[in-house]
């Protein structure tokens, strides 16, 4: 989070202000300044909540924010009747947070896995964290040179983990302009990356 400060300081709804219900209900029309608010309100407690499962600081910050991105573009979702607003953010922000640590947890399995089945052989974990990270800058490139649509619905797919129909359903989209902007992302990002069939 740009804040993390602010982040961990939960503001209050002023006497006779709106509810973070009504705010959610602004939000989903659109409003920028509502969500400022709502933001205000439960960015404290979901990086509580994060930090509480994750662990890691930056970490923390990085999937509180995603969780933060996600109440502004499914606020249309939210439904009074299923609880507060609050109640509904900190739900998203554990499910992040497990999934993230369940993420981690995996790749961590796959890597001593991996190990094991190779004991012998050696090799330098500096060179491969330089090449982990200039591969990582040249994804972050080549992700820049796609559209907006195209780089939204990647990223929503590939690392936000939804199906077809949800991407479309976040960036309110036809499912066939979102799976025509994915197929032409990738092939985009397929040649920028230089990958070979």
């Amino acid at each position: 989070m740009d804040d993390p400060v602010r982040a961990m300081r939960p503001a209050a709804p002023g006497p006779g202000g709106p509810s973070p219900e009504d705010l959610m209900a602004q939000v989903a029309r659109g409003s920028e300044v509502a969500f400022e608010q709502l933001y205000d309100v439960v960015a404290g407690p979901v990086f509580g909540v994060v930090r509480r499962v994750v662990r890691d600081v930056a970490q923390s910050e990085e999937v509180a924010q995603e969780v933060l991105v996600e109440l502004w573009r499914t606020a249309a979702r939210y439904d009074r009747g299923q609880g507060s607003v609050l109640n509904w953010s900190l739900t998203l922000a554990h499910r992040r947070a497990v999934d993230r640590v369940r993420s981690a947890q995996a790749r961590t399995d796959r890597e001593q896995r991996a190990g094991a089945m190779a004991p012998g052989r050696e090799f330098d974990e500096v060179l491969e964290a330089v090449t982990a990270r200039l591969e990582r800058e040249q994804v972050r490139r080549c992700l820049n040179g796609l559209t907006e649509l195209q780089r939204e619905s990647i990223m929503l797919a590939y690392y936000g983990g939804h199906t077809y129909p949800e991407v479309a359903d976040l960036l309110q989209s036809p499912l066939g302009t979102v799976k025509t902007r994915m197929r032409d992302g990738l092939i985009r990002l397929r040649d920028c990356l230089g990958v070979t069939r």
